[in-house]
């Protein structure tokens, strides 16, 4: 029998602060409520599946009735770090005006490119983030307050927190961001500083566990969907036409997955999880080369971590998220599919496209502008309860408190049995599973 999960989250001591919020206690009164700290989200909704899954009961999000910090003396800080990511900007907006106007922070911090802004040697002044300056940031892509990649000392960074006296820090990045958020709330703890370090889950790629969507996927969604249907007309523009577009996803598909369904367009989605090979019986050039003969064009949609077993053996090392660096399956697949039909002896006009950053770049859709106020929002609460070393996780329609060595100990992956990758199999018309 599987045993569950310890999900405890840690907490800088007793909470003995009223909250200002105008909330109640009493539930069926109309009146929005304070969340008891009983309260938990299950995690694993489905019974009876074939699946062996651990009964996860977390800790459920919202705002205390008291607080750890007292808001007229608290500090907070902001800081966006990774890649961009549509939404950054409604974070930073959402989460000040909860922490000035709902509990009365007076002193709020935007931290200047990523944890850079946190090393005093190499980071630039913090902007103070006051109304004026978050009033309209939400209708611009990218982040306000610019970002990198890449690790600082933690010491340095926990020092400078400590020298400032900032009490709240709200970190808004991906999985190696986390990773950073991680060992930045570990320091302090270990100083025994009074100082909240909470996780706000931020990537396209959607590949945080425990985070059932990251904020931006769906945009980043629908502007890839625009690049397939410009991609699926140019194919069909031309003879034996073949658009070939490769999508974000180094570890996970679920952007190439995603995008597939929603323009239901493409005829072959190639992601990390399902492997393939290019030569052969029943493998991916000779499908290719049938759909070509039968239907005159074709659509071909990769995820930038597919198919990485297939090229040459090269030492690119890792970016400096510690991320390991991809070889380009799009260039290479290009120039596959030309020497290869070329040997056939069958003409093709091949346009490749390689959207990559433009839609991340991008100012966030009506659900993912949605999905951002909620987890900053949950965040803010979480930091002034004095719970640290979190990132907010969502499921089912709920948000809760997720430890962060939790969240990080592997990636998100598509299911291969299900629903989503079903769809685009479904959609897509391609071998449900390519020859060993």
């Amino acid at each position: 029998m599987t045993t569950a999960l310890d999900t405890t989250i840690k907490t800088l001591g007793e909470r003995t602060v009223r909250s200002p919020l105008s909330l109640s206690t009493v539930f069926g009164d109309g009146v929005g409520n304070f969340m008891p700290d009983e309260a938990r989200v299950r995690y694993q909704a489905e019974i009876n599946t074939g699946m062996d899954n651990p009964d996860i009961l977390f800790e459920k999000a919202g705002p205390r009735e008291r607080l750890f910090f007292k808001p007229s003396e608290c500090r907070a800080a902001i800081v966006t770090c990774g890649g961009l990511c549509p939404g950054l900007n409604n974070v930073i907006r959402s989460a000040a005006l909860e922490l000035h106007f709902n509990y009365g922070v007076p002193d709020i911090l935007g931290i200047r490119y990523g944890f850079q802004g946190l090393n005093p040697d190499v980071g630039e002044e913090p902007i103070p983030l006051t109304n004026d300056f978050v009033d309209k940031i939400h209708m611009m892509g990218g982040t306000i307050l610019g970002s990198s990649r890449g690790a600082q000392p933690v010491p340095v960074m926990v020092d400078y927190l400590e020298r400032e006296h900032i009490n709240i820090l709200l970190c808004v990045g991906g999985d190696g961001t986390q990773h950073g958020t991680h060992e930045i709330a570990q320091e302090a703890l270990r100083r025994n500083l009074k100082i909240s370090v909470i996780g706000i889950p931020k990537t396209i790629d959607n590949d945080i566990q425990y985070v059932r969507q990251t904020f931006g996927y769906f945009t980043a969604i629908e502007k890839a969907r625009e690049v397939l249907e410009c991609a699926h007309n140019e194919s069909k523009g031309a003879p034996n036409g073949i658009g070939l577009v490769k999508l974000m996803g180094r570890d996970s598909g679920f952007i190439a997955a995603g995008a597939t369904v929603a323009s239901q367009e493409a005829n072959f989605t190639l992601i990390p999880e399902v492997p393939f090979k290019l030569h052969g019986p029943g493998q991916f050039l000779e499908v290719l080369k049938k759909r070509i003969l039968a239907r005159k064009h074709a659509l071909i949609v990769t995820a930038e971590g597919a198919g990485q077993d297939l090229m040459p053996e090269s030492e690119l090392g890792r970016d400096a998220s510690g991320n390991l660096l991809q070889k380009d399956i799009g260039i290479f697949l290009r120039d596959q599919i030309k020497a290869y039909f070329k040997e056939q002896k069958i003409p093709v006009n091949l346009k490749y496209i390689d959207p990559s950053y433009i839609i991340r770049s991008v100012a966030a859709d009506a659900e993912d502008s949605l999905l951002c106020d909620a987890f900053a929002r949950s965040g803010v609460h979480a930091a002034m309860a004095g719970k640290t070393d979190l990132i907010v996780g969502s499921w089912n329609g709920s948000f809760f408190h997720v430890p962060i060595p939790m969240a990080i100990s592997s990636k998100r992956k598509v299911d291969t049995e299900g629903e989503l990758w079903e769809a685009v199999i479904s959609t897509t018309g391609q071998p449900r599973v390519w020859p060993a």
